[in-house]
């Protein structure tokens, strides 16, 4: 209900999250991932001193992107938040010695995936419009730097020249959450995207419980 957070004003978006947070731990979870490179950069650290389980964030995977771009450039694509926190920046200034990586916010995509619209033509139109403006031919690596980008891979795939790799922190994040599980003593429940459907999970969309199936929805876009 108050997506997308990356045009918001960022104190407002600090205490969407901080209830998000308090509301989620007093389920009684283990650890809390905020999947959200634009939540983790405004909210991780005061999160870390609030509770006392693990918290794992997310950022954009800028540091792998430049290992394996070769000698040609980065974009990185996210919320105009996220690229404009100092996160973003220092984490950038720490991998980027050879200045190569540009950015380029693209906030109409995470509403287009908050309301469903995963319709080829106009998604594929928003992109080469936004696109337009580099020389794809001098880059080698785009990152998918909002975790509602990844909806629009197959897209991305195919408006991009062949030589283009496009990458996501999500595996990096689940390996790092899966790290310090182990390290914690907590137990690792793992589901495959089809017994999702038939177990007691509990989901909930914008502070209201949803229905499994609903997730299921959602994850089998991504296929």
């Amino acid at each position: 209900r108050h997506v997308p957070y990356g045009i918001k004003e960022k104190n407002l978006v600090k205490r969407y999250i901080d209830d998000a947070a308090d509301f989620i731990i007093e389920q009684g979870v283990d650890a809390l991932v905020i999947a959200c490179n634009t939540a983790t950069s405004i909210a991780i650290q005061d999160l870390r001193k609030t509770y006392d389980i693990p918290i794992i964030g997310m950022e954009p995977a800028v540091k792998p992107a430049v290992e394996i771009c070769g000698d040609k450039r980065v974009i990185v694509l996210a919320t105009p938040l996220t690229l404009n926190e100092d996160k973003f920046e220092d984490l950038v200034s720490k991998v980027d010695s050879d200045h190569i990586v540009d950015s380029l916010p693209l906030p109409e995509l995470v509403n287009y995936a908050e309301r469903f619209q995963f319709d080829d033509k106009e998604i594929t139109k928003y992109l080469k419009k936004n696109l337009s403006k580099y020389d794809l031919d001098q880059y080698g690596t785009i990152v998918l730097g909002c975790t509602h980008f990844v909806y629009y891979k197959k897209i991305f795939r195919n408006i991009l020249p062949g030589h283009i790799d496009i990458i996501d922190g999500n595996l990096g994040t689940i390996r790092h959450l899966k790290n310090v599980l182990k390290l914690n003593n907590i137990p690792n429940k793992q589901y495959s995207k089809e017994e999702i459907k038939d177990k007691n999970i509990s989901f909930y969309l914008s502070g209201k419980k949803k229905d499994n199936n609903i997730i299921y929805k959602y994850l089998s876009i991504l296929n």
